[in-house]
This record gives C-alpha cells, structure tokens and sequence, in this order.
C-alpha cells in the first residue's frame, strides 16, 4: 500500500493552546496551594465580616465561575489528547503488515460490535495462555552441581561418550533428541506470524 505523503501541518489555535495550558497549571502543585490559600485566607476574614451573606456570596461565586470556566477548557483539552492518541495508534496499526485495517476506528463502532471484537481478543489471549501452559518447563539449574559455567565449545554429544553402560548410552540419547526436538518446535512457534483474530486485508 503507497503512503500519501502529509501536508504541512497547522499550529493548534489560539483556543486549543489556552484550554492546553489551562490544563496543565490546574494539574500543577502549585495551583494547588493557591488553591488553598485562598481558601484559608476567606476562612480567616469570616469574623471580619461577620460571616455576612456578602462573605459567603464571594467564595460561592468565585469558585463556580472557575469551575464552570475549567470544565470546557479541560473537556476540549482532553478531547483533542484522546483525538491524538487515535490517530498515532491509527498510523502504527495502518503501517504494520500484521494489524488489520478494520480496527482503525473501532472507537467509533457500536458497544455491541466492541463487545463483539473484545470477546475475540479474550478468545485470542485466552489460546495463548494454553499453549504456554502446555509447554514443558525449562529445565532449572541444580543447586548442587558445579558452579562453573559451561564452556561454549563444549559438544552436548560429549555427554553420550561418558557414560559407561549401554543403558545410560541409550538414555542420554533419548534425553539428548527430546531436548533437541523442543527446541527446534519452541523456534518454529516463535518464528511464526501472529496473526490477527480478523479475515486479513
């Protein structure tokens, strides 16, 4: 599939960068203690005035403009990080050649058809998890045996010509071919595609 080369992209808005940065001080600590500062510093001025209605009627005003100001700047905030985010996962699984094209705005599908993709997804994890369950356990060093490494030259078939009987000859070969045989299949099952739960494109 060719790649259409993008257009030279646009700084955000003026709106976009303030709702952005509005965002981003009502995180900070900072804002926090100011926050309540301001707080503490009406709290303290109540028998100043007397606990008047005008005392209350200012931090009551004050916060629900702020706040009623912060919930679209921060929404519009979160909107557009969200947008980003689909779309940088929308490139990676348009440019793999495993991912299936299908899902690149499953964000927009019914709750039915979500449901629907996450069952085949469990269905998939779910598989895999049998197939490592499946698999024969490493074999763990003995807590006894020497401590020195073993030597990179050195030939697995060495161990045949040490044993004495024909018996332990015939075991350790058997041994020797099963080792061999699971790692030549745990290879081939790393080497093969992974493929998607979906018909591919």
């Amino acid at each position: 599939m060719s790649r259409r080369p993008i257009r030279a992209m646009n700084r955000a808005s003026t709106f976009s960068r303030m709702a952005r940065c509005a965002a981003r001080l009502a995180g900070h600590p900072a804002t926090f203690l100011i926050a309540v500062g301001i707080v503490l510093a009406w709290a303290a001025l109540g028998p100043v005035f007397d606990y008047s209605d005008t005392w209350q009627l200012v931090i009551n005003t004050g916060t629900t403009i702020i706040t009623f100001l912060m919930v679209f700047l921060i929404q519009h905030s979160q909107n557009r990080d969200s947008e980003a985010v689909q779309l940088k996962l929308d490139e990676l699984i348009w440019s793999l050649e495993r991912a299936h094209n299908a899902l690149l705005d499953v964000e927009e599908l019914g709750d039915e058809d979500i449901r629907m993709l996450k069952r085949r997804y469990l269905e998939v994890a779910r598989a895999a998890r049998d197939e490592l369950r499946k698999r024969p356990p490493k074999a763990s060093r003995d807590p006894d045996a020497d401590d020195k490494a073993p030597d990179p030259d050195d030939d697995p078939a060495d161990a045949l010509r040490d044993c004495d009987e024909p018996e332990d000859h015939e075991r350790a070969a058997a041994e020797k071919s099963k080792g061999d045989q699971r790692e030549a299949r745990e290879q081939d099952e790393d080497r093969a595609p992974r493929r998607s739960p979906f018909v591919r494109r």
